[in-house]
């Protein structure tokens, strides 16, 4: 009997229509496009305006465009899984909302939350459920409303993030395509340096943590981008290395989406050419735990059968790793 792999077998995603230029961003701080262009890559990011609509609305939107693409019945749905950093509420799952917005009736649901990792650890989580022959049909979702946790006044970070998310459906595969691979890490002395202080239990939110402006992300850039570059390319490398892949045989890098900078550093270490590295980060910036599926939804006209992908991210907490997956269908 064929071992039972966990592959990739449908993907969707969602983008809000307002588009946030740099342009616009220096009507809001002291910057250029020049300035954000050379630094991160990013020309622009879609932004989700409307009120009253968080995380749960891209995620079912995404869900959604995957199970209209595939021709799939949600009920047929074991298990739902949203990646995300920023659910819609405390407490209430917004994989549960999710689930029960899409018909998906006879899935159960939760969040999974890992920063720019999410997704990633998603993965291996899916893959996981799927593996042990318990559950057939997997949706994971990567969404993120990042605006709702920036601060427009702060240079360091507004620049970056952007909302969005994608989605991807695992299933079971007996001809040896789908996930091969993964080394996942963690390291929580670096959770200072790219967080969000107060709503938590240690710093509830109060009248002073509104005032001081605690509620939005912050993070000491130099410090994360040293960590990033470093992890991001050390964890892909390990992927090649242990599985006895050259750079010949990697036919896509699909790395996070935080800094165009980061994204070469990480080609580069492994010698994958830049032809063959994913990247979207110019129209959305960095969409935290939707930017891998995201990946996969615009480039998914150009994946093949048996094409050889190596995952790769990097997050806050920190949280990084590296999945070697191979691609299971033709467009």
């Amino acid at each position: 009997m064929s071992k039972i792999t966990a592959a990739i077998t449908a993907v969707g995603k969602y983008l809000p229509d307002y588009i946030l230029t740099n342009k616009e961003l220096a009507t809001l701080v002291e910057t250029n496009d020049d300035w954000i262009t050379s630094r991160t890559g990013i020309k622009e990011r879609r932004i989700l305006k409307e009120p009253n609509q968080g995380t749960s609305f891209m995620a079912v939107r995404a869900a959604k465009d995957l199970l209209e693409k595939s021709n799939i019945d949600a009920k047929e749905i074991d298990m739902v899984i949203v990646a995300t950093a920023t659910p819609d509420m405390p407490v209430a799952s917004t994989a549960v909302f999710t689930a029960t917005e899409i018909g998906a009736t006879n899935a159960f649901a939760y969040d999974l939350q890992a920063a720019c990792s999410s997704f990633l650890y998603g993965m291996s989580t899916a893959a996981s459920y799927i593996e042990s022959g318990r559950y057939k049909k997997v949706l994971l979702i990567g969404a993120d409303k990042m605006s709702s946790i920036i601060d427009y006044t702060d240079r360091a970070t507004c620049i970056i993030f952007g909302d969005g998310a994608g989605a991807v459906l695992f299933e079971p595969n007996s001809d040896g395509m789908g996930l091969q691979d993964e080394y996942l890490r963690s390291d929580g002395s670096g959770r200072e340096f790219l967080k969000i202080e107060a709503g938590g239990s240690i710093l509830p939110a109060s009248e002073d943590t509104l005032k001081n402006g605690q509620h939005f992300v912050h993070q000491e850039g130099k410090t994360v981008f040293k960590f990033a570059v470093s992890n991001m390319a050390d964890v892909a490398e390990k992927m090649l290395t242990r599985n006895q892949l050259t750079n010949d045989d990697i036919s896509w890098l699909v790395p996070h989406q935080a800094n165009k900078r980061i994204i070469e550093a990480t080609a580069k270490r492994v010698n994958i050419d830049a032809v063959k590295v994913m990247m979207n980060i110019h129209k959305y910036g960095n969409t935290t735990s939707a930017t891998l599926p995201l990946l996969l939804a615009d480039y998914e006209h150009l994946l093949k059968k048996g094409d050889n992908l190596i995952f790769a991210a990097f997050g806050g907490g920190f949280t990084w790793g590296a999945i070697y997956l191979k691609w299971a269908y033709n467009s």
